[in-house]
């Protein structure tokens, strides 16, 4: 099951990283701190690729529909699913399930694929006079879309890297050019190429070697997520013939320029499962084994460090972790053992001078983060607190540098960022709207004065900046464009509290356009998640103005099973808790009609992924609202 309920997530739009995706609005934003340039062309590419794969998304959903003129004139009946009994065995005791039946791990079974093209065509038949409607909410998501557009230009490496679109060429173009006056770009990618001819294509990442000339990048052209490494000179543009199939796309470059570690995938989980080393020039069937994760709800991934000095491979499951590092000048790649996985214990780490930097929940729930000495980095006793836990506060991931700390955190139910210069007291980061999020953006260089950060909110596109952490001086670098005549001065955002039926109260992002009435006849749109601790934070989407344009309130409900308020807010909507998660949803659906923001008869509900379980919940539990 996808965990991601996310439009986007990574740079170029699609989902590739770790578990440590974190979700934000409707469109994921990686929390992973990837070394080298995909980490480096993290930042500007987001807030764009929402408003492309949103549009991405609603092509695909519009080639499967038929013309209003050819569907069939026939009744419109639903297909009706017969129960059938049905007892399954399980742990605390057997039940009932007469729909099991629909249960085919094959895909194969034509009684199910018959039912399953019954709905379709059940799905199509209903929506067939709103086809005009559709065509033109499509022509109008689109117009908004700047299709030659660039991300901000990243130095990594004494070069400066970007990802940029053409106009009528559906996939990104990587370039570079030195840091040098009068330096010229050159092309590493065009992923139009590389995708011509292919039923699929995905770009999953790209590392470049150490002494900048050989770039490695993953592929994927059958649509599952099974890359495809792929290594190219970029001095002669040729392509090696090395070639290495079923993997994640984590790339990590040894510092012999020759040796790419990568994460082979299980061929039937499909879970990143081993670590292996491949050396240019040698068959992928010769690859050195470097590590196997023996249990199955782990899944591996591989990085470099942000110092250059070592490589990681970390070891995920939901609720806990594992690294191991070794040096990148280690010919031998002997990674040793960070801290022995325990149950519900979570860590990331990175490193800067004589220590490890963790991010760690071990004696604090919401997450703190210490320093661990190189010399006895599993010795807790010699862990020292940079940030202190904070029950009111939840430490979401971190930017190290030479000179500061960049921490993001959830406080209040926002995402904000925490700047902390080495002897000197924090500060924050300032927003203008009620409801906003702000995050770091791509920071590859671990020796920059300058902080790179993306601030957005609802009626606000993304926005990069970097701010200066010694003089304050904060310089807008770009702000993602919306074609048309959209004007943020026409809607208005607003951060609420519902209360929940048990005494909890639910923070609530709205936005809406500032003629649109509150007097209890507006249209609702809700929309919320509340799973896996994904929190939803409020972000600009252009696709939601089509909705706001027609007098729509929008609503991110914040609901238990989420983060936003801290890991309490993830175990107050799980396993035995889970009932929290949907009764939420529809005790902020009661606060906002009693409160005149919607009528009560034009409530829509709506949640993708894990969200779509919240919605099949509270469809069949409170019908009525």
């Amino acid at each position: 099951i996808g965990r991601q309920p996310s439009e986007s997530s990574g740079w170029l739009g699609f989902s590739e990283a770790t578990r440590r995706s974190t979700a934000s609005g409707e469109t994921g934003w990686t929390q992973r701190r990837a070394g080298g340039v995909r980490a480096a062309l993290a930042d500007g590419r987001r807030g764009f690729t929402a408003l492309r794969s949103a549009s991405y998304k609603f092509v695909r959903s519009r080639s499967l529909r038929q013309d209003s003129q050819t569907v069939p004139n026939l009744p419109i009946v639903p297909p009706i699913a017969s129960a059938r009994r049905h007892r399954v065995a399980a742990p605390h005791g057997a039940r009932e399930d007469p729909y099991y039946w629909l249960r085919d791990d094959e895909r194969q079974d034509a009684e199910i694929l018959g039912h399953l093209a019954a709905e379709t065509a059940y799905a199509e038949a209903v929506l067939a006079p709103y086809n005009p409607l559709i065509d033109d909410l499509y022509e109008e998501i689109v117009s908004r879309l700047k299709q030659d557009d660039s991300s901000v230009p990243v130095r990594y490496r004494g070069y400066w890297y970007a990802v940029r679109y053409e106009t009528g060429r559906e996939h990104p173009i990587v370039v570079r050019r030195a840091d040098l006056p009068a330096a010229e770009e050159i092309v590493l990618l065009d992923c139009n190429v590389l995708a011509a001819g292919q039923p699929f294509f995905q770009l999953g990442s790209y590392e470049v070697s150490p002494d900048n000339r050989l770039l490695a990048y993953t592929e994927d052209t059958v649509g599952r997520r099974q890359f495809r490494l792929r290594v190219k000179d970029l001095v002669s543009g040729v392509l090696f013939v090395d070639v290495v199939e079923n993997i994640e796309p984590d790339l990590a470059w040894a510092d012999d320029n020759r040796t790419l570690l990568y994460v082979e995938k299980d061929p039937v989980t499909l879970l990143g499962r081993r670590i292996r080393a491949h050396a240019l020039g040698d068959a992928a069937a010769s690859d050195r084994l470097i590590y196997e994760e023996p249990d199955e709800s782990f899944s591996l991934s591989v990085e470099r460090s942000k110092s250059e000095q070592y490589l990681y491979i970390g070891a995920e499951s939901t609720t806990s972790s594992e690294w191991r590092y070794a040096r990148v000048s280690d010919p031998t790649l002997t990674f040793t053992l960070f801290s022995a996985r325990e149950k519900d214990h979570e860590h990331q780490i990175e490193h800067l001078a004589e220590h490890f930097y963790v991010r760690t929940n071990w004696n604090a729930k919401n997450f703190r983060i210490v320093t661990a000495p190189v010399a006895h980095p599993g010795d807790r006793a010699l862990w020292r607190d940079v940030v202190s836990h904070d029950d009111e506060v939840f430490v979401q991931s971190f930017e190290l540098f030479r000179d500061f700390l960049a921490v993001s955190e959830r406080s209040g139910g926002l995402l904000r960022i925490r700047v902390q210069r080495w002897g000197e007291p924090p500060f924050h980061l300032t927003a203008d709207d009620p409801a906003y999020t702000m995050r770091t953006g791509a920071n590859p260089e671990i020796d920059a004065r300058k902080l790179r950060f993306v601030y957005t909110s609802l009626t606000t596109p993304g926005t990069t900046y970097d701010q200066d952490i010694v003089s304050g001086e904060r310089v807008l670098m770009k702000r993602d464009p919306v074609l048309g005549d959209f004007d943020p001065a026409r809607y208005t955002s607003e951060f609420i509290w519902a209360p929940a039926r048990d005494g909890e109260r639910i923070p609530v992002s709205i936005v809406r356009r500032k003629d649109v009435a509150l007097d209890g006849t507006a249209p609702l749109y809700q929309y919320a998640y509340g799973s896996y601790g994904l929190s939803m934070d409020p972000t600009f989407n252009s696709a939601r103005l089509s909705l706001l344009d027609r007098g729509f309130v929008y609503a991110i409900a914040h609901i238990r099973g989420g983060q936003e308020l801290g890991r309490r807010w993830y175990d107050a909507g799980r396993l035995r808790n889970k009932w929290n998660t949907f009764n939420d949803f529809t005790d902020v659906t009661d606060h906002l009609v009693a409160h005149s923001y919607c009528a009560r008869d034009k409530v829509f509900a709506a949640g993708g992924s894990a969200g779509g379980l919240l919605v099949g919940v509270i469809a069949n539990a409170a019908p009525e609202k």
